[in-house]
């Protein structure tokens, strides 16, 4: 396979998998509540926290910056934290086991009134099913952006958006869709037409 079409392969999957995902039923509505969810969140001077493995992980990280940093609005930060902590991650999981290690940073920093942000392509990573665990016992809302049907996680969160596709780049980059749609939303909802 040469590599214009391995691109052309490439560029028609993604179209495929956002057109897909643009046709479920209300979801610009349910991607809406969620970004008042969180802009509620933020009012009520409580944060996000946001976990997934791999290159969702990544993901994590960039959707937090964007809300600590800025995305479209020049307004002030946003309280939001990754675990992306190599100290935290490699202590927790050397001592407790990998499947604790989103859990326990729940555990040590989520507080009723924060939302927590989970990601998982497959819904089955048992760190994430027991980080959603955990913000149920702390009485902490989950957002669930899931993949490949919902997996073990389905229906476990407060909120969850599963998308289309079966392969982990589809997924992860619907996912990343949702979370810059996320951060404009809250920006639109608490600094209004702010701009660059």
């Amino acid at each position: 396979m040469t590599t214009r079409s391995t691109a052309a392969s490439s560029l028609a999957s993604a179209r495929a998998a956002l057109e897909s995902f643009a046709a479920i039923p209300e979801i610009a509505e349910r991607i809406d509540q969620l970004s008042a969810l969180l802009a509620g969140c933020f009012r009520s001077g409580h944060k996000v926290l946001t976990c997934g493995n791999g290159g969702s992980a990544c993901d994590a990280a960039h959707f937090a910056e964007e809300l600590t940093g800025r995305f479209k609005a020049d307004r002030p930060p946003l309280p939001a934290i990754a675990c992306t902590d190599a100290g935290h991650i490699t202590c927790t999981a050397n001592d407790y086991g990998f499947d604790q290690v989103f859990s326990r940073w729940i555990q040590a920093l989520g507080r009723p009134g924060d939302v927590v942000i989970l990601l998982s392509t497959s819904g089955n990573s048992p760190n994430i099913v027991r980080a959603a665990a955990t913000t149920k016992e702390l009485g902490i809302t989950s957002v669930a952006l899931l993949g490949k049907g919902g997996g073990a996680l389905s229906g476990r969160c407060s909120h969850e958006i599963v998308v289309p596709g079966e392969s982990s780049e589809r997924i992860q980059e619907l996912h990343m869709l949702i979370l810059h749609t996320l951060v404009a939303g809250v920006e639109a909802h608490l600094f209004g037409n702010a701009t660059r």
